[in-house]
């Protein structure tokens, strides 16, 4: 499941990703990225993790499309998780995106939030 914080605004959007993901949770995910994009330009996304299981396969395909057309449009991306393969997750990630990466443990995800607000 994919659901929108209710911290973001503007340009700033978070999201909690939790147990498996489907193409449905695509769904609602891309078109708000897209709708910031279309209003702000480049976006910033927080993505935090909490008792993730991954993807399906309809769902890990939509992944790599979005990752695909938004690696331009993306300015930061923080990563925050529960897990020591999300950390890994993050690194692996930052070869295909132009944004810039970071990880946060769960505990830290008040400085997530204030590394992707920084210099808004």
């Amino acid at each position: 499941m994919i659901e929108q914080l209710s911290e973001s605004a503007g340009k700033v959007l978070g999201f909690k990703l939790s147990g498996k993901l489907h193409d449905e949770d695509y769904k609602h995910f891309v078109p708000a990225v897209d709708a910031a994009v279309a209003q702000h330009g480049k976006t910033r996304i927080l993505a935090q993790f909490h008792d993730f299981h991954g993807w399906d396969m309809h769902a890990l395909w939509d992944d790599i499309k979005f990752s695909t057309t938004h690696c331009t449009k993306i300015e930061r991306l923080a990563l925050v998780g529960e897990t020591t393969w999300e950390k890994w997750m993050a690194k692996v990630c930052k070869p295909f995106t132009m944004a810039k990466v970071q990880y946060f443990s769960e505990d830290k995800i008040d400085d997530a939030w204030k590394w992707i607000k920084e210099g808004e």
